[in-house]
C-alpha cells in the first residue's frame, strides 16, 4: 500500500524548465560570453543542479561562484515575476492529503528556489517536508534524495510512489526501488494518473 508520494519539482509540480534555461544563459552570457542552446539544455542539463551543469561546461572553480549566484538570483526573479497559483495542483495535493498520503517534494534545486516555486504556485503548505540538493552529497541521478525521504518517514520503498519527468530523475527513482510514475510534463501529473498507481 502506498503511504507517501514523492514529487520532483521542475517539470512535475512547476513548469520551470524555461526559467532555469534563461537564468543560466543570462549568467553564462554575462561572465563567459556564450550561451547554451535550448536543445542542449533539454538533452544534457535539464534536471541537474547548477553546480553540476557548470562542471560539465568546464567552468573553472574560480568562476563558478559568480555564475552560480547570478543564475540563482535570476531564477528567483523569474519565479516571482512569472509564477502563478496552480489551482489544479492545489486541488490534487489537497485531495491526496485528505486521503492520508504523506507528500514530499524531492528536487535537485536549492532550498530557496524550491521554496519560492512552491509558494508562488500555492503548493508549499501541502508538503510534509522537502528534500533539496543541499540535503545529500550525491544528487539525482543517484537515489540518495529519495532514500533520505523514505528514511525520514520510516517507510519502505514499497510504500512510496515517485513522480518524475527527467531521465536523471527517473534513474534516481528506479534506483530507490520505489514505484515510479513517469510523466512527460506538468500536465501529465493528474489525480487520475496517480490513482492508477495507488
Amino acid at each position: 500500500m502506498i503511504k507517501a508520494i514523492f514529487f520532483d519539482l521542475d517539470g512535475v509540480l512547476v513548469d520551470a524548465c524555461d526559467w532555469h534555461y534563461h537564468s543560466l544563459n543570462d549568467a553564462l552570457g554575462h561572465f563567459k560570453g556564450f550561451k547554451i542552446s535550448y536543445s542542449d539544455h533539454l538533452d544534457k542539463y535539464n534536471g541537474l543542479p547548477t553546480s553540476v551543469k557548470l562542471d560539465i561546461l568546464g567552468i573553472s572553480s574560480g568562476e563558478k561562484e559568480g555564475i552560480w549566484k547570478m543564475k540563482q538570483d535570476r531564477t528567483l526573479e523569474n519565479i516571482k515575476m512569472y509564477g502563478s497559483i496552480d489551482k489544479y495542483k492545489i486541488k490534487m495535493l489537497s485531495t491526496l492529503k485528505e486521503e492520508g498520503c504523506k507528500l514530499v517534494c524531492v528536487t535537485n534545486s536549492i532550498r530557496e528556489t524550491a521554496t519560492q516555486m512552491l509558494k508562488s504556485t500555492g503548493q508549499y503548505d501541502f508538503f510534509d517536508f522537502m528534500i533539496t540538493n543541499e540535503d545529500v552529497a550525491n544528487n539525482k541521478p543517484h537515489p540518495d534524495c529519495y532514500l533520505l525521504a523514505m528514511n525520514r518517514l520510516g517507510l519502505t520503498n514499497e510504500e512510496c510512489l515517485i513522480v518524475e519527468d527527467s531521465p536523471k530523475g527517473k534513474q534516481a527513482a528506479y534506483a530507490s526501488g520505489a514505484k515510479v510514475l513517469e510523466v512527460n510534463d506538468v500536465y501529465d501529473v493528474t489525480l487520475d494518473s496517480i490513482r492508477r498507481i495507488l
